[in-house]
């Protein structure tokens, strides 16, 4: 007969119900807003175990990077305290999991940890004059060590970081952790994001040209100035279409952005933020979107606009040619200006064979709907806290 507190005992009763029924999973969000958000809500929303959010707003993100863990690990534990255990914990990449799991590792038992990683600190591409970026890197590093498993939003993303991996940790004097990368890579495996795309649904509207739409966050990695130059270009060769630039601007609107808007004039027919139901109908009315983006690790934006019907054109580069089938990346990927500039005029050209094309898009998109994925994220996370009770259970 087992002892009271015997931890055998305590891993069998875990095993048990791991294998039987709903999950108690504490995600840990520390940059809560924007596509962090979407993601933590929508797993809370869609998920049949139990998901309880630990999260801080979306601002001073080095300051969330390096001190998150400590406010949110306190939260966990006092959320242990008051309720009960968890079964797995899921946080982000703006969390230092290391850190998390060191201060509330009575609390957190055998549950199993997983980070998810939206992006990273090491490829991440930083502005003129921005931070050196490595520090947080070596947090993402630690978090990666920490975790029983890690989740990447794409395969891209996770070939990107095992690359640049190695350059990163060659530059410490000794203990380099190089021989600790097959391993962790053998804990790393492809989870996408899930996508909310019914909310989208609705009629698509007819328009009198055609519209092409950019709907990326207003900052450098998406890189605005080339999408401005690219629009201006196509107006002064004639090309018949009008203009939506939409998204969320971070900081100063770019002076490309403010000059497009101000030369195109009645062509941009929006430029701003959109709420959510004004952003579903311009998706809905939008015939082509663009990206030009220097990041991107996978995109809800969009794989938004390909679900609402836009024929995609964007970089032969980043996630993209993983997001599109093979036997059309020579239509929609582009490798430079010139490229974007020919795609581009020839939907605007050519719409209904644009549209069969953006069509035939749509299916491979509702692959990322919450609907489908919630389901996988709850077997992994089921799947793992039963091997790791396996495992505490052969001890």
């Amino acid at each position: 007969m087992p002892l009271p507190g015997d931890r055998n005992c305590d891993s069998r009763a875990v095993l048990a119900k791991v294998t039987s029924s709903r999950l108690r999973v504490a995600l840990v969000e520390a940059f809560y807003g924007g596509s962090h958000r979407a993601w933590a809500s929508g797993y809370q929303r869609t998920s049949g175990h139990d998901v309880h959010l630990f999260t801080l707003p979306d601002t001073f993100w080095q300051w969330r990077l390096r001190g998150a863990a400590v406010t949110l690990a306190e939260e966990f534990v006092a959320a242990v305290e008051s309720e009960g255990p968890f079964d797995a914990v899921l946080a982000s990449d703006m969390v230092d999991l290391a850190g998390f799991a060191g201060i509330a590792r009575r609390q957190i038992r055998d549950a199993p940890l997983v980070l998810y990683m939206h992006e990273n600190q090491l490829t991440y591409p930083v502005a003129v004059g921005g931070p050196d970026t490595s520090s947080f890197a070596r947090i993402n590093w630690r978090s990666m060590r920490a975790a029983d498993e890690i989740w990447f939003n794409s395969q891209f993303h996770l070939e990107d970081w095992f690359a640049a991996l190695p350059a990163l940790l060659e530059r410490a004097p000794d203990h380099q952790h190089l021989p600790l990368i097959p391993e962790t890579r053998d804990r790393s495996l492809v989870m996408p994001v899930g996508v909310d795309l019914h909310r989208l649904d609705g009629p698509a509207p007819v328009t009198p040209r055609s519209r092409v739409l950019w709907n990326q966050r207003w900052e450098h990695d998406k890189d605005p100035d080339a999408l401005a130059t690219a629009m201006v270009r196509l107006a002064a060769q004639g090309v018949d279409m009008d203009i939506i630039v939409c998204g969320e601007p971070v900081g100063e609107v770019p002076h490309s952005l403010h000059d497009l808007n101000e030369r195109l004039g009645d062509r941009v027919i929006h430029f701003g933020y959109a709420a959510s139901d004004e952003y579903a109908d311009l998706l809905r009315s939008a015939d082509i979107v663009v990206s030009t983006a220097r990041q991107e690790y996978f995109g809800i934006a969009i794989t938004e606009a390909i679900y609402c019907g836009a024929f995609p054109v964007l970089p032969n580069r980043l996630v993209y040619p993983e997001r599109l089938p093979a036997d059309v990346h020579e239509r929609c990927l582009y490798r430079d200006l010139g490229g974007l500039i020919d795609r581009v005029r020839w939907a605007v050209e050519h719409p209904e064979d644009a549209a069969a094309i953006a069509s035939s898009l749509r299916p491979r998109m509702e692959a990322y709907e919450w609907k489908t994925l919630a389901p996988r994220y709850d077997a992994a996370l089921s799947a793992l806290a039963a091997s790791v009770s396996r495992r505490r259970l052969a001890f």
